[in-house]
């Protein structure tokens, strides 16, 4: 069980650049086939970004057709044109099998855990891969996902929802993911944060916040 001296009872887990890698690296990849500046996808999605179409999808205020549509308008608007579509076959990730395993040591350990994902509704619908993925969620006490919740990290009414299925206080979190953008209202709410750049620094910050060996 948590430790004592530590007010650490649950651990929040991004997904997508967390537990899966990061979808910026295809997009990295699909921005040097198309003859893109680097990191322009990302630019589109930082944008307007409470209301832009990505948004606007991950809350499911759009469909998919609509996010083809929407996107490559707003591409186009800031210099190259890409459609949606092209963007969302982008999404899936390799699972990180270290993180993995440093999830299962923090269940192990007693602590109360929850996934808090930016999604899309479907976005892991083909079989195989859809039994990975839903092999991985069954592993948390609860998943927040924006697709279904309507609302997104950054909001903080999303990270309020997980606190409420966990029955926790923000001050007893801790709160992993690969944005800083939605590391800061958790931080403002009083959850301690780790800003995921790699497996191994990840897993060495939140092994020493725990206290716990997980690796």
């Amino acid at each position: 069980m948590p430790s004592s001296e530590s007010p650490i009872s649950a651990v929040l887990w991004d997904f997508g650049g967390v537990i899966l890698s990061s979808p910026f690296e295809a997009f990295n990849h699909y921005e040097r086939n198309h003859h893109l500046p680097p990191d322009f996808i990302r630019g589109v999605n930082a944008t307007n970004p409470h209301d832009n179409a990505w948004a606007r999808l991950e809350r499911s205020d759009i469909t998919a057709a609509e996010f083809d549509v929407e996107f490559a308008a707003e591409s186009e608007a800031l210099g190259h044109r890409v459609p949606g579509a092209d963007v969302l076959a982008l999404l899936s990730g390799e699972v990180r099998p270290e993180m993995l395993r440093a999830l299962d040591r923090v269940i192990d350990a007693g602590y109360r855990t929850a996934c808090l994902t930016n999604n899309v509704s479907g976005e892991h619908a083909s079989s195989e891969r859809g039994e990975t993925i839903a092999g991985i969620m069954a592993r948390f006490d609860h998943v927040v996902e924006s697709s279904k919740v309507g609302c997104r990290k950054p909001e903080p009414r999303f990270y309020e929802i997980a606190c409420e299925l966990l029955g926790v206080t923000p001050t007893e979190c801790v709160f992993l993911d690969d944005l800083g953008i939605n590391l800061k209202p958790a931080a403002a709410m009083g959850m301690r944060t780790v800003k995921v750049l790699a497996a191994d620094q990840a897993i060495a910050e939140l092994s020493a916040i725990l206290a716990l060996d997980l690796t």
